[in-house]
């Protein structure tokens, strides 16, 4: 049986905790489930299946296992990563890494073969459970990619495209309860929860870099180690999403402002994040938050609205620069690679929906026979 615990629970000294995913196109949602689990103990371990089990179980992944581990990295909550995790979690495997126990969503994982890959650890009293994070979902994201809509931004980007849910969620005569789109509503409070909260120290070389980063990926996050090097506080300037729409087009960003600000956040070599930050990059900006360097990527930028140099001002004050990550990832290769594999990724999401909604449809039948026997007691008693 699962425990859950909340976030106001004060973890014992020294607790390791695991965790362990597929975490394939990693986004909030992710960092959020590890923000969580690392609020439970002291220490938390990630392991992340490879290519071979996950193409085993539910088909051929999207990102690279290195690009996969990576991404695990780059979240500010995580420890250490393990590399080619079982995709069944074994009590061995918390004794080998001395976890004291697993955390995953309330959702349900299966294998190939529909069996639950948390059953040991459940039946050996070594389960918590975290929230899963309302409102974003990689089906959803991937449905935006390929339905060339704007129905995700502002003002009305907290409402997910209905179409969008309707093509990836395949399976109509067996819904998932865990698989499709639903509302994501942005808070302070969780905007809070992802912030480091720390202040620039006196002292402190401030860095300056902006854009969209929409669909955090290894590529942002190569950029962003890069940049926190140069200097000792970093600040990334999110575009809101009607200006990266102007610059991008189409149905850029695919993730909109509150998405793509949490996103950001969870990275370890962020401070803080300018939620719609101007195109052009000010004097009132750079003396607001002391900044002594900006810095761009490799990527060329348009210029703003008006026809002028977005940073004319940190060049004219000698404190501009350009930075390749080394990382040729953008965030347009993505979009190619779903569209690419457009086929076997539905086909991947259709059998993922069936085997959760069948395994769904047996937990809610055991919970009404236990809810029948414990009934059929009562009555015996009296």
């Amino acid at each position: 049986m699962s425990t859950s615990t909340t976030n106001h629970t004060k973890p014992e000294q020294n607790v390791r905790v695991w965790m362990d995913g597929c975490y394939d196109m990693v986004h909030f949602g992710h960092a959020n489930a590890c923000r969580q689990a690392k609020q439970m103990g002291t220490y938390l371990i990630v392991g992340v299946h490879s290519d071979a089990e996950i193409t085993k179980h539910k088909g051929p992944p999207v990102f690279t296992e290195q690009e996969r581990y990576k991404m695990v990295r780059a979240i500010k909550w995580v420890d250490q990563v393990v590399e080619n995790a079982p995709y069944v979690t074994t009590l061995e495997t918390l004794e080998e890494y001395n976890c004291a126990f697993c955390v995953h969503g309330d959702d349900i994982t299966v294998t190939a073969d529909g069996v639950d890959t948390y059953h040991i650890v459940k039946a050996a009293g070594r389960y918590r459970e975290c929230k899963r994070t309302q409102g974003v979902s990689t089906t959803d994201l991937v449905g935006r990619m390929l339905l060339v809509t704007k129905s995700h931004h502002e003002p009305d980007d907290m409402l997910p495209d209905p179409e969008n849910t309707r093509r990836m969620s395949l399976c109509k005569e067996s819904v998932s309860p865990w698989t499709g789109a639903s509302q994501f509503l942005a808070t302070t409070n969780k905007i809070i929860q992802f912030s480091n909260g720390r202040e620039p120290k006196p002292g402190d070389k401030v860095i300056y870099t902006a854009g969209a980063f929409d669909l955090f990926h290894v590529g942002h996050v190569d950029f962003l180690e890069k940049v926190k090097a140069c200097g000792d506080y970093l600040i990334v300037g999110l575009h809101g999403d009607r200006v990266v729409n102007r610059y991008k087009g189409s149905n850029h960003p695919i993730m909109n402002i509150h998405e793509r600000v949490l996103s950001v956040l969870a990275c370890r070599y962020v401070d803080e994040v300018v939620i719609a930050a101007p195109y052009s990059v000010t004097m009132d900006l750079i003396n607001h938050f002391k900044v002594s360097l900006v810095i761009h990527g490799r990527t060329e930028y348009e210029s703003d609205a008006d026809g002028s140099d977005p940073y004319e001002v940190p060049k004219t004050l000698g404190i501009f620069q350009r930075i390749d990550s080394g990382n040729p990832m953008t965030t347009q290769d993505i979009i190619t690679r779903i569209i690419d594999n457009r086929l076997e990724y539905e086909k991947r999401n259709k059998k993922k929906e069936a085997k959760e909604a069948a395994a769904f449809e047996a937990f809610q039948k055991l919970k009404a026979e236990n809810r029948n026997e414990s009934t059929a007691v009562n009555i015996e008693q009296k």
